[in-house]
């Protein structure tokens, strides 16, 4: 029978709460700000698109204070075990912030956002939502925890997918997003309940130690892992897990496009890495042979390699910018997986490196991308011809961002290949024919990406008006900063190295 915990264990459970509250200061802080806004919006009444991104700015530029606080306490687990307090959980609080701020300021120049008469408020809130569960994807230690934070991220991006409401596009983006997650989302749990099933563990370190002492069904443990890849691959926008990608990134308001593309994906990296390292135990075994009997690795390199071949290929044929750079961003998803499949501080270092490279020149690509279709009212390549003479900063700052994509120096993309490409190569000839794939996509992405400066440069506009296009002194201003920040971590990049090194080192004591 069930019998009530007597008041000493309530007790005894209260203490541990609290005590775990102090180490969960960002995430009530945003908790705050999602409820403040949902007041603001109410208050305030319609046309306050403005007034609310200012203070959602602000909210997460606040928030950064609480975690660098952080930086100070030691490395722990609490609330039960279901979540840790480590470098590499505040690298990505972070990243995710950054990637929420960013987020808010390409709204704020997107022009069907801001036509929307009211629920910008809701829209807003729904952002810092997304940046809460993300924060979780990446510090959930248990089971449980990150299934509960994949759902909040994923519940939040349906709704922001489908924001533009007159828009078919828009609702038809959502409605297959929602689909696609929902089917995701079923086998990522059905996947957990069969390690549950095997461990009677939830925690990612206990279960760890339970499948390294006892046997278990491979069969099981091989469906159990193909399913756990299914979720995150959805995620992670990885072939063949990635169907969602195109048509959910052509439909959504581009600013929630960009957002998707940067923060979710970066989510569903570190959860992957956090399962993956810390569940599956590696110290002391050989790099080709699983220590569950499971061979992880094929599996990750067979991802790895056609989401590289597929999404580079298919961007070829690609006529609508927004659907090009979901191709890429699906071969991107496979530039990271290459630095995993190292199984080392390197590799795992070199993650983190070209995420905060993504960061940079995805959300620019985006960023202009908007300014562009503001002036335009198109989203297609051809219509970009002539543009680099009539919006002069636009142009020089897209070619930046798609050379730092191809993985061209100086910008800090090329840092980002280079740093996996070398963690790759230095595990032997196992990996090369990896790196050669690598390599080969790069080259072919340089024809796509080039078709874009190609046609703002080096094609005749057959529009009559030729006067330069005013983006707006603010516009401007973001745009020259993601320019150079690309251009200056590429030249000068030590310092996010290190960090990334120093933020790397739990998975290095791991798995070296």
């Amino acid at each position: 029978m069930f019998e009530m915990p007597s008041g000493a264990e309530i007790q005894s459970i209260i203490s541990i709460l609290k005590g775990g509250a102090g180490y969960f200061v960002p995430e009530i802080y945003l908790s705050a700000l999602f409820m403040v806004l949902i007041i603001l919006d109410l208050v305030t009444g319609r046309k306050n698109g403005r007034f609310l991104a200012m203070v959602t700015i602000a909210g997460l530029v606040g928030s950064l204070f609480y975690i660098f606080k952080q930086q100070a306490m030691p490395d722990t687990e609490f609330f039960f075990g279901m979540y840790a307090l480590d470098r590499f959980g505040i690298f990505f609080k972070y990243f995710f912030v950054a990637s929420g701020i960013l987020a808010v300021l390409t709204t704020m120049i997107d022009t069907p956002l801001k036509k929307q008469e009211s629920g910008m408020g809701e829209y807003y809130a729904l952002l810092v939502a997304m940046v809460i569960g993300m924060m979780m994807m990446a510090s959930s230690t248990d089971l449980l925890m990150m299934f509960l934070a994949m759902e909040l991220v994923s519940l939040s991006a349906y709704a922001m997918t489908g924001y533009l409401k007159r828009e078919i596009r828009s609702s038809e983006a959502a409605l297959k997003y929602l689909v696609y997650g929902a089917v995701s989302s079923g086998m990522l749990l059905y996947g957990f309940s069969l390690l549950y099933g095997m461990t009677a563990q939830t925690n990612l370190t206990r279960m760890a130690m339970v499948l390294t002492m006892h046997q278990y069904d491979p069969l099981v443990m091989i469906i159990a892992v193909v399913l756990i890849m299914a979720g995150l691959g959805y995620k992670m926008g990885a072939v063949p897990f990635h169907f969602w990608s195109p048509d959910v990134y052509e439909g959504a308001p581009t600013p929630v496009t960009a957002y998707l593309s940067v923060g979710s994906k970066a989510a569903g990296f570190a959860m992957l890495m956090r399962f993956f390292f810390v569940a599956v135990p590696h110290h002391g075994m050989d790099m080709n042979v699983s220590p569950l009997q499971i061979d992880w690795l094929s599996i990750l390199m067979l991802v790895s390699a056609a989401s590289m071949i597929y999404g580079n290929v298919v961007a070829i044929w690609q006529k609508n910018v927004k659907r090009l750079l979901a191709y890429s961003s699906i071969a991107h998803a496979g530039y990271l997986l290459l630095g995993i499949i190292t199984m080392d501080q390197l590799g795992t270092q070199s993650v983190l490196v070209y995420l905060c490279a993504y960061l940079l020149m995805n959300y620019g690509a985006f960023y202009v991308t908007i300014l562009i279709a503001n002036h335009t009212g198109s989203e297609t390549i051809e219509d970009y011809k002539g543009l680099g003479k009539r919006m002069p900063l636009v142009g020089a700052a897209f070619t930046v961002f798609l050379i730092s994509l191809v993985g061209l120096p100086p910008a800090f993309g090329f840092i980002g290949k280079w740093m996996i490409f070398t963690a790759l190569l230095g595990k032997g000839d196992l990996f090369m024919w990896l790196a050669l794939i690598g390599i080969l996509t790069s080259v072919i992405s340089l024809y796509y990406y080039m078709l874009i400066p190609l046609n703002m440069y080096l094609r005749e506009s057959e529009r009559q008006d030729e006067s330069e296009i005013d983006t707006g002194l603010g516009a401007k201003l973001v745009t020259a900063v993601l320019m150079i920040l690309t251009l200056l971590f590429g030249i000068f990049p030590q310092s996010l190295i290190n960090y990334a090194k120093y933020s790397s080192a739990l998975f290095g004591a791991l798995l070296n």
